[in-house]
């Protein structure tokens, strides 16, 4: 089965192609970036309707197979902007009844962890996702994602955009963050059992910058504080969960330093890390089309009037039991 997925939840309109060995024959994604102002919801909307077109043609032939090859279309339903949403969704339904095939709507939270597993070869992690509108911490009960530590608030990726937004840079800020150096100020750590809060440190950082502290400080401060909260919530939930793999997906897990962090405390623990690679840790087309072949198998098609997008759908509202991981003789 060859199963394109299109990617639309924010600031990524990506076109991924994969089969059922696991392969990944396509990932071509654009991304949505200004110089200062952030993401703002009609601009990136327009954005995804103006390169669907030309992401689309490119994917397929990347792949190297014609649109009677394919077998399937998936796009991600949802958690995610809903105007953004709307993009990926009308693309994938003009494709599955164009093409005639069926159509499945993937959960945008279990395509990072499915891609994850799959790149990272993790059987059974705990799972520690960090993207934009999502920081959470879940186990796989055998049956559906746990949530069992998250934000009370504000993503992360959220929060370093809307840090980033206020000094000056460029969006996405992320990449550009990782790459400051300063030195250390004091800024607020909250963390409550295996949930964290970010709204606080935000605020504080925003305000020691106004008070005319060094961009380069507030920036590697707040950085390193707000990663040491993730690490202190997951080596808890390791203590809690036993497990032996930590799985670090989303698109903050492609920072060098959350990973650094992470590496440490596994170490110390006995568990290994596993972490998704850079170019399918961030979102992308190739997740969705991967976890469109699994969704098929668990839960079949999805109907056309049954197709609407879900902007607040939790990896924890999806009945998604473990799959054993393609062999990689089969790849």
């Amino acid at each position: 089965m060859i199963a394109l997925g299109i990617e639309s939840t924010a600031h990524t309109f990506g076109v991924g192609i994969a089969d059922d060995a696991g392969r990944i024959l396509a990932n071509v994604n654009e991304v949505f970036r200004t110089e200062k102002g952030g993401m703002k919801p009609l601009e990136v909307t327009e954005h995804h309707y103006r390169v669907a077109r030309e992401v689309l043609l490119r994917a397929v032939e990347e792949g190297g197979v014609g649109f009677k090859d394919i077998d399937l279309v998936g796009f991600s339903r949802g958690p995610g902007l809903g105007s953004t949403l709307l993009v990926g969704a009308i693309a994938a339904r003009t494709l599955a009844k164009k093409l005639d095939i069926p159509l499945v709507g993937v959960n945008h939270a279990i395509a990072h962890i499915e891609i994850g597993r799959l790149v990272a070869r993790a059987q059974d992690p705990l799972i520690v996702f960090v993207s934009g509108g999502n920081t959470q911490i879940m186990v796989n009960s055998g049956r559906a994602f746990r949530i069992i530590g998250e934000t009370l608030d504000i993503g992360l990726g959220n929060a370093l955009d809307k840090l980033g937004r206020r000094l000056g840079l460029p969006f996405p800020s992320g990449r550009i963050m990782d790459d400051i150096k300063g030195e250390w100020i004091p800024l607020p750590y909250t963390v409550k059992g295996m949930d964290l809060a970010f709204s606080g440190i935000v605020t504080e950082a925003i305000r020691r910058y106004e008070s005319g502290t060094k961009v380069e400080d507030v920036v590697w401060s707040f950085l390193e504080v707000t990663f040491a909260m993730l690490v202190e919530a997951s080596e808890r939930a390791l203590a809690y969960t036993k497990k032996k793999e930590l799985l670090l997906v989303g698109g903050v897990a492609a920072s060098p330093r959350l990973r650094e962090k992470m590496e440490i405390m596994c170490e110390d623990r006995g568990v290994e890390l596993k972490v998704t690679p850079p170019e399918y840790s961030r979102d992308n087309g190739a997740m969705i089309a991967y976890t469109s072949i699994l969704c098929y198998r668990i839960h079949g098609p999805l109907k056309f009037e049954e197709s609407g997008i879900k902007p607040r759908w939790r990896a924890d509202d999806v009945d998604w039991p473990l799959l054993p991981l393609p062999s990689l003789d089969d790849a």
